[in-house]
């Protein structure tokens, strides 16, 4: 869980992007970073095989300053694999929100199935069950995909599905924002955030979007 030091006035919030091999987790991420002011961005570290495939991890931190406290927010993805199966343990620990990226083509559906079955496994492991987990669909500008009515929802018909073509921006800030929000309101029940720190949900998210140099999340529409 997220890292809060009421003492030195400092939070740290851990966001994980999951999801199949080429769903767009990487270009999520890459998105991201673009659309970031450069002045409160962090590094965007990759490693990626000769296939262009996601080894490791990506780490995007972003630092802002509100309310007189110091925030970091990381943002990580996790190789989609199956062989990789390790390394998305160690990088899904201690998340504080998780984006499930699938992947919006037809033949894409047992890989996206997969991976979330995949996802549920881990985070009972890791005692993570209770984290909020949003669904993002990539790829919606593709010919083949499929229409949002014939989705998998992954058992819950009234799930929030957030789209995306990642590759060209679009739908990237909204579904951070999102798991943001989502983050943010679980830490705000077990930790008193909005007492403790004078600040809500919504203030939290528009400090954020001033700090990064994005729009207001009220206003996203990209």
């Amino acid at each position: 869980m997220a890292l809060v030091d009421f003492a030195e006035r400092q939070l740290t919030l851990k966001l994980v992007y999951y999801g199949p091999p080429h769903s767009g987790k990487t270009s999520n991420l890459r998105a991201l970073h673009a659309a970031v002011d450069k002045l409160n961005r962090g590094r965007l570290m990759t490693l990626d095989t000769r296939d262009d495939r996601t080894l490791f991890f990506d780490l995007l931190p972003l630092f802002f300053r509100a309310s007189g406290f110091s925030f970091q927010v990381k943002v990580y993805t996790v190789p989609g694999q199956p062989v990789h199966e390790a390394t998305r343990k160690v990088v899904l620990a201690n998340a504080d929100g998780v984006a499930f990226v699938a992947d919006s083509r037809a033949d894409q559906a047992l890989a996206n199935r997969q991976s979330w079955q995949n996802l549920a496994t881990n985070l009972k492991a890791l005692s993570l069950d209770h984290v909020p987990v949003i669904v993002q669909y990539n790829k919606r500008d593709l010919p083949d995909a499929v229409p949002l009515e014939g989705i998998d929802r992954f058992g819950d018909p009234s799930r929030v599905i957030h789209e995306a073509s990642a590759k060209r921006g679009a739908g990237v800030v909204p579904t951070f924002f999102a798991l943001v929000g989502r983050a943010w309101e679980l830490l705000d029940t077990d930790r008193r955030l909005s007492d403790r720190l004078g600040i809500d949900s919504a203030g939290f998210q528009s400090a954020l979007a001033e700090h990064v140099g994005v729009a207001e999340p009220g206003k996203i529409t990209g």
